[in-house]
């Protein structure tokens, strides 16, 4: 008896956080609509300041926290709404999603930015990433209180419960008994009779985002002791709460907060009870997001079947009408200049960095499949390409060759993508985006844990291959293989979205309630995409770990797969060509930042992340923007003559 109290007493303290963030998840996306995946970045970001405030400068706890929850936090959460959220209400899906992706990769990265900074001018800061047994906003040490024999709990833990308490009375109270409250239930349910009575949505959004920020700030004050400062638990805590607001389908606040209570009890009494666990490694981490994904399967409402004639149009095509030449010939010499550079002008080190993108391109053109052309954002990836690589090194330490072993693996990552498919299909949106993140998040916990299948931490050997007079160990030679499968891949997807197969690929992402009425089987095309991307995901990962020559289970987590979504997307995901730009620019602007200006390994991060600020602007990517922007300029040139 004393186990289990003490499990439901521990359950308590995370199940407290969990509810905080997804109740500020819920207000946030019943304001606006927005799913913000970077909620866990605002609450890592306050956690920093709290820890460098008080531990660093000595301030006291208490107001500190204070300051940051009631202030710093709120302010934060207006400007993103005035800045970026606001925008991002009238623009895609797919936008929505992967700018706020972009905003849980730069947040954490700039807030260690700003302490490297500070402590390059002197301030009395201390070391802030991965530090672990922080003091909290209590006494330092906490004071401990036995409650019956075996178990006890801390002031921290104290401090928790009743902030969590008062905060979840305090909401009852402003949603249910003020006018305010009235006014935010009534933009959820009806945003513009809301403008008819001459209220303003825009301000009821931005008190919505600075409540929920706030919640966010207080989840990461009190975490700090719990989770200590990695950003990656901050993130794994978000998407574990995400299943409490899953619960409350992202709707009601109450359920929501009583998923999050029930769920981090849940994961405590598993932990403790379910002995069966003991022989699968890394099942009972992974409990919430099996929890998370049979509720998005089992609670999501699904959509009407009926819709408008075009819900997705897609952007103008200035180059429509123009010769092939015309349209491919930048393109083709771009690739015969790059091809001519690894053996002219690149040192030994530039090549390797110029085949590193170009073998990270071929996962990119993976994101033009699923998302450019089905309009399915998968947060899954790095799955695909994990498991590409690790069969393929499997069977080549059972003396396959590369090409027998690469083929073998891409099938497999086809196959695992079409599993991931199958009950993910029914979803849309952020509902899918969730459900293939939660899949990503099992394989890596517990599929990528697997003995036999990753070979402990030093992983599977992938050496380069070699074609008769052909040594790809040169990393000239290699780039150029690459060069040439990255254009046979932009070709072939070239040539499949002007086929009649693309066109209903097309037609399923613009309005899949026409195309269904046109005969096209919309759960057909879907799973094909998907599939497709996936293998061609893992070929790409079987290339990149052959660059490497080696490959680990932890070398593409989940988390290296949403960096990689943010990167394409600011890019363009329309265009296979635009995922290979984003792939060399990935390769290279971290190395050009190191050489030219700064050391730190934040700044790209930061950069990659706020790149999807752009989004709000231009949804469609920067490489789209600049025919967009020549198009105008010649338009205004022709007038003014």
């Amino acid at each position: 008896m004393a186990d289990l109290l003490g499990f439901v007493l521990s359950g308590l303290v995370s199940g407290a956080l969990y509810a905080l963030l997804a109740t500020g998840l819920v207000l946030s996306y019943s304001a606006s609509g927005l799913f913000n995946f970077a909620h866990g970045a605002t609450a890592y970001l306050c956690a920093l300041a709290f820890y460098e405030l008080h531990s660093g400068f000595g301030w006291p706890a208490v107001p500190t926290a204070v300051l940051l929850v009631c202030v710093a936090a709120p302010a934060l959460g207006w400007g993103l709404d005035r800045l970026m959220f606001r925008k991002l209400a009238r623009v895609g899906e797919t936008a929505q999603i992967v700018a706020t992706i972009g905003l849980l990769v730069a947040l954490p990265a700039l807030g260690l930015w700003i302490v490297e900074l500070l402590e390059d001018a002197g301030a009395s800061v201390k070391p802030a990433e991965n530090q672990f047994g922080l003091p909290g906003v209590g006494p330092s040490p906490a004071r401990s209180w036995q409650l019956t024999d075996g178990v006890g709990i801390d002031s921290d833990q104290l401090i928790t419960w009743v902030a969590t308490a008062v905060v979840a009375v305090g909401l009852w109270i402003l949603m249910r008994h003020t006018p305010l409250g009235l006014k935010l239930r009534a933009a959820v349910d009806d945003r513009s009779l809301v403008e008819l009575r001459g209220l303003s949505a825009d301000r009821l959004s931005s008190i919505a985002w600075m409540l929920s920020s706030g919640l966010a700030g207080l989840a990461g004050v009190l975490a700090t002791p719990l989770l200590g400062l990695s950003a990656h638990d901050f993130t794994l805590f978000l998407f574990v709460s995400a299943t409490a607001a899953v619960l409350g389908r992202f709707v009601s606040i109450p359920l929501a907060f009583a998923g999050g209570l029930g769920l981090g009890v849940l994961q405590n009494l598993v932990a403790g009870y379910a002995n069966f666990a003991e022989r699968i490694t890394g099942f009972r981490t992974a409990v919430p997001f099996l929890i998370l994904f049979a509720g998005l399967l089992l609670l999501t409402r699904r959509s009407r079947t009926a819709g408008t004639a075009a819900v997705d149009a897609p952007p103008v095509d200035y180059l429509a009408g123009r010769s092939r030449l015309r349209r491919w010939g930048p393109w083709a010499v771009a690739a015969v200049l790059l091809a001519a550079a690894f053996y002219t002008v690149t040192t030994p080190f530039w090549s390797g960095i110029l085949a590193q993108g170009l073998a990270l391109s071929l996962v990119f053109v993976s994101f033009t499949v699923v998302t450019g052309l089905g309009a399915m954002v998968s947060l899954a990836q790095a799955t695909f390409v994990t498991g590409a690589a690790l069969v393929a090194g499997l069977l080549m330490s059972h003396g396959w060759p590369f090409v027998a072993a690469a083929a073998v693996g891409t099938c497999a990552a086809a196959v695992l993508g079409a599993l991931v498919a199958l009950p993910a299909l029914r979803l849309g949106g952020r509902s899918l985006a969730l459900a293939t993140l939660a899949l990503a998040f099992l394989a890596d916990q517990v599929l990528f844990q697997i003995g036999w299948l990753r070979n402990g931490d030093t992983g599977w050997s992938i050496p380069r291959p070699v074609f008769g007079p052909v040594d790809l160990n040169d990393d000239r030679a290699f780039g150029v293989a690459l060069l040439v499968l990255v254009t046979a891949a932009v070709a072939a997807l070239s040539a499949l979205r002007g086929s009649p197969s693309g066109r209903a690929m097309l037609a399923v992402r613009s309005a899949p309630a026409a195309a269904m009425a046109s005969g096209v089987s919309v759960v057909r095309t879907k799973l094909v995409l998907f599939t497709l991307s996936a293998g061609l995901a893992g070929f790409g990962g079987v290339m990149y770990a052959s660059y490497n020559t080696r490959v680990t289970a932890t070398d593409f987590t989940a988390m290296t797969g949403l960096i990689w979504l943010a990167v394409v997307v600011a890019a363009g995901l329309r265009r296979p060509q635009f995922a290979v730009v984003a792939g060399l620019v990935y390769a290279l602007v971290p190395h050009l930042l190191s050489d030219y200006v700064t050391e730190s390994v934040h700044l790209p991060v930061i950069l990659f992340g706020l790149a999807g600020l752009a989004l709000a602007n231009d949804p469609d990517g920067y490489c789209a923007a600049v025919s967009v922007r020549v198009h105008r300029r010649r338009l205004a040139g022709g007038g003014s003559a």
